[in-house]
């Protein structure tokens, strides 16, 4: 990918979070972009956005996208010059929810602090 293509892919993303929490706060307060990739000819965008919440509250942030597409569009066209200001596609993005599921997942495994202690305390008798 050429540099410039990773400088138009940062570019959207941080002008599509700025326009989405000044312009649309209360619809988007629980949607992050979390990644926009940009098409070789920067004429398509694809925008991946994750949502904290259950799962309509991810609905509703796909209904947004759907119905404010145009506008959305509109916002970036008037703060970005480019040759071809991209047609943008919004798609959403588990990787943050796997992340905390992960996170989640390592907690309930992590050992209490005493029982730790104990098991360390056992460990160095054995090697004395």
């Amino acid at each position: 990918m050429s540099q410039r293509i990773l400088r138009v892919n940062e570019l959207l993303k941080r002008e599509m979070s700025i326009i989405l929490h000044t312009l649309y706060q209360k619809e988007a307060v629980a949607i992050t972009i979390t990644e926009v990739v940009t098409a070789a000819d920067l004429r398509s965008a694809r925008v991946y956005y994750s949502v904290v919440g259950t799962a309509s509250v991810r609905t509703k942030a796909a209904a947004f996208f759907v119905r404010n597409r145009a506008r959305l569009r509109y916002q970036i066209g008037r703060r970005i010059v480019l040759k071809y200001l991209p047609d943008l596609q919004f798609i959403y993005d588990p990787s943050i929810e796997r992340g905390m599921r992960l996170v989640d997942i390592i907690d309930e495994m992590a050992i209490p602090d005493d029982e730790s202690e104990a098991l360390v305390h056992d460990t160095r008798k054995a090697v004395h």
